[in-house]
């Protein structure tokens, strides 16, 4: 017993910035082992289940079973480094104060640019820019390995080198141009916000997040991917018949070329009000599947940045499957699952600058971090947002995966009251064959970790409206 008391208190004795310090770095590495504990019994799945599931017999073969299974094998082992990796890189830059030297390093440069010590939100952005360009290089390596070594062995990657590196030095820049002047907006706000800045800082962002939520799908996206609307035909007015008979307010519906960037397959809606566009890949669709098509003479220029492996892949959903998938996104729409999500972002982040509000004179959470002269607000804002609250992130974010679980299961219940249950039924397991989706999972790890039910719940609950 004298031994047990003995670390107890050590550890009350420490000064509060210590404590502070070791228990942001226990907490951090506690997550890391219980995400690796989670991980490594699902390698152990991936592992053990060799043969199809008698269950899975009618709807999976036992070649993609295979070929599912050594994907997401990969993609495990994968994770496992480069978790590690970021877990360590981390644990380093907090020992070796690398976040007040950076800091340092900002107010150099800064300073060499005219700007002195009180222009703390000059000094904001460069630290930011810092930062930001430091796990943009640093994360090169990883995101080169994924796409050029995994997602190629396994017949998803569509890209170059040429387009990956464009892509990314485009990426970082329209990032630099949303974040720097956003970022600077926010600290002035908080600077001469008096006693109830985190109201208007709350205000600001929301604000924000709602013209970028505007903006993304019109301006953003289409610096990044080709959108085409859908053509005349069958498959639109179809679409357009079932968004009247629900009353969704569809404008527009678009294809986007994510083909040149992979072959996994998605859909989505967006827009405010009446004001409703939705958007499918081009890879979900079976006559727009680039993948699906032979290349016709004289068509290789054009599409050099993109490697032809049309490896006969028959890829994509038939006209009815495309509408049950839409009918399942579209039920998001009508059981206000969108509005919902919103609500509780904004509650979360109206708490969040609340309790930041009531921290940030806390010098003590500075000096834990190696601030002993300075507290500057960015500052302030990285070490309460990411190192105190991530014990309620971890909380939160386990409710949100469980809270999409069931909006999941009523969006299928609601495709399945527009009669689509056959089609959605077939159009799960198309997808989970095109995007080689594993179909076993161990269950703490699915319950912490899939936001989507799998796949063999979601097929029992539309199997038993089929046979109704």
């Amino acid at each position: 017993e004298a031994v047990m008391a003995l670390p107890a208190e050590l550890w009350v004795e420490l000064p509060a910035e210590r404590r502070i310090f070791c228990s942001v770095l226990l907490f951090s590495w506690a997550v890391y082992l219980w995400e690796a504990f989670l991980a490594h019994r699902q390698r152990r799945v991936y592992r053990t289940t060799t043969h199809v599931p008698q269950e899975l017999g009618q709807i999976m073969d036992s070649e993609t079973f295979e070929k599912s299974r050594l994907y997401q094998l990969d993609k495990s082992t994968f994770s496992f480094w480069s978790g590690l990796y970021s877990e360590v890189e981390g644990t380093m830059i907090l020992l070796c104060g690398g976040i007040p030297f950076l800091w340092k390093l900002s107010g150099q440069i800064s300073g060499h640019a005219g700007f002195g010590q009180e222009y703390e939100i000059v000094q904001s952005l460069v630290f930011l820019l810092l930062a930001t360009l430091f796990s943009a290089v640093t994360g090169l390596p990883w995101s080169l390995y994924n796409t050029f070594v995994i997602e190629e062995k396994h017949g998803f990657n569509q890209q170059t080198l040429g387009f990956f590196f464009k892509d990314a030095i485009k990426k970082f820049v329209v990032t630099q141009c949303i974040l720097l002047p956003v970022t600077s907006l926010l600290l002035y706000i908080i600077k001469i916000g008096g006693d109830y800045f985190f109201i208007y800082a709350w205000l600001f962002t929301l604000v924000v997040s709602l013209v970028l939520v505007t903006i993304y799908a019109d301006y953003i996206a289409p610096l990044f991917d080709k959108f085409i609307p859908l053509p005349e035909g069958e498959l639109k007015q179809q679409i357009e018949t079932m968004a009247k008979s629900i009353d969704f307010p569809l404008t527009k519906v678009y294809v986007v070329e994510g083909s040149k960037r992979s072959s996994h397959s998605n859909a989505y809606f967006y827009g405010f009000f009446k004001n409703k566009r939705i958007v499918l890949f081009d890879t979900l669709l079976e006559d727009y599947s680039a993948l699906n098509k032979e290349p016709a003479e004289g068509e290789d220029g054009e599409n050099e940045e993109t490697k032809s492996k049309t490896k006969n892949k028959k890829q994509g959903c038939k006209n009815e499957e495309v509408l049950a998938v839409l009918g399942h996104e579209l039920g998001h729409w009508k059981l206000g699952h969108t509005v919902k999500n919103i609500i509780i972002s904004q509650m979360n982040s109206f708490l969040c600058f609340f309790l930041f509000a009531v921290l940030i004179g806390r010098k003590e959470l500075f000096t834990a971090f190696g601030f002993y002269d300075t507290q500057p607000t960015l500052i302030g804002l990285m070490i309460i947002f990411q190192f105190i609250f991530s014990p309620y992130n971890e909380v939160l974010s386990f409710c949100l995966t469980v809270l999409s679980r069931r909006f999941e299961f009523q969006a299928d219940a609601f495709a399945k009251e527009l009669g689509k249950a056959k089609d959605l039924y077939s159009a799960l397991i198309k997808l989970n064959k095109d995007n080689l989706g594993f179909p076993v999972s161990d269950w703490i790890f699915s319950m912490w970790h899939y936001s989507h039910p799998p796949l063999l719940e979601r097929l029992q609950a539309l199997k038993d409206a089929k046979q109704e």
